[in-house]
């Protein structure tokens, strides 16, 4: 990641030279309320504090300067990326920074709110049906079918190895850091994968006793494709951003010690408990990935505590249904 410091025009200081340097060292925080009395420690990594509000800024950032050190993407070329809405908003702060344009293609089930954050950032936003991997109308192969009509530079998160290793270099280190080297599990939903590929494998090299554990929405294929190898029923679930019908290129199987599968009703209960109880302001995901944590923690057997990450912010998902009616 970068760090440059460089004196600020006038005021004799020094200081980060954009936005972008921002990007990382998020804080690690204890669960203290919810995970209250537990055999281990539950410790959530506020990933909803980076400048664009989700996990999704560090790999956008690292894939655009992977690309533009391989020098397949130069300036003036337009980025398109298959987006959930998150990593949307990190390739519109780096388009910003650097120059380019950026065009999103998002499934209609995605928040309106994040639609809304993303033109307003300048990116064109495309909105395509719901559709399968194996349909031409899925989000991805609409990307990628338009950055071969355009000549776009496709950013391709769910399979570019940048993703995996930023996760590896940056999270991990800095989970590992933030512990001071003792993690029992580490549990966190996989989208593209990157997340827990990436830091799953970095902690295993340090830690050989750690458990990874994938949460999982309920209707998502990935828990029975961790389990047995063959993905599960593509079914339907609320929860945006995390699980999938296939695995991702980018989930590493063999670094995956287990599976907690969620149910929307729980991860969106637990949405507002972290609100309430924690004051962290965070999204649907995030409730998935405590569910799991505080399974994992209440069951005990492990040699340190369990860590997860908090992907993204409230902000994006006021507008959905299961935000609704809070003030009662």
């Amino acid at each position: 990641m970068h760090d440059p410091l460089h004196p600020a025009a006038g005021f004799g200081v020094t200081a980060p030279a954009n936005v972008l340097d921002h990007i990382g060292r998020t804080p690690l925080v204890r669960l203290e309320r919810i995970a209250a009395g537990l055999p281990v420690p539950v410790l959530a990594k506020c990933e909803h504090l980076n400048p664009g509000g989700s996990i999704k800024d560090r790999i956008a950032l690292a894939i655009v300067d992977d690309a533009q050190a391989r020098g397949v993407l130069h300036a003036g070329m337009t980025l398109v990326e298959a987006t959930a809405g998150n990593t949307g908003v990190g390739l519109a702060l780096v388009a910003a920074a650097r120059g380019y344009a950026l065009v999103c293609v998002m499934p209609e089930k995605m928040s309106t709110d994040k639609r809304t954050a993303l033109a307003a950032l300048g990116a064109k936003v495309v909105v395509v049906p719901n559709a399968p991997l194996a349909s031409p109308d899925n989000f991805r192969n609409v990307a990628r079918r338009l950055a071969e009509e355009n000549g776009w530079f496709l950013t391709d998160q769910f399979c570019n190895p940048a993703n995996v290793r930023i996760h590896e270099q940056t999270t991990a280190e800095e989970i590992l850091q933030q512990t001071h080297g003792r993690v029992g599990a580490f549990v966190a939903g996989a989208g593209t994968g990157g997340t827990l590929s990436g830091v799953g494998r970095r902690l295993k090299a340090q830690l050989p006793a750690v458990r990874i554990v994938l949460a999982d929405p309920l209707g998502s294929a990935l828990a029975d494709w961790v389990e047995n190898g063959t993905p599960g029923p593509d079914g339907s679930y609320q929860v945006e951003g995390i699980g999938a019908g296939q695995p991702p290129q980018n989930l590493h199987r063999e670094v995956i010690d287990g599976v907690e599968r969620v149910s929307d009703e729980e991860s969106f209960g637990m949405v507002r408990r972290l609100v309430r109880e924690e004051g962290l302001l965070v999204g649907g995901s995030a409730g998935t990935n405590v569910v799991a944590a505080l399974r994992l923690a209440a069951r005990g057997g492990l040699d340190g505590p369990v860590v997860t990450v908090l992907p993204d912010s409230w902000d994006r998902y006021r507008a959905k249904p299961w935000m609704q009616g809070w003030d009662s």
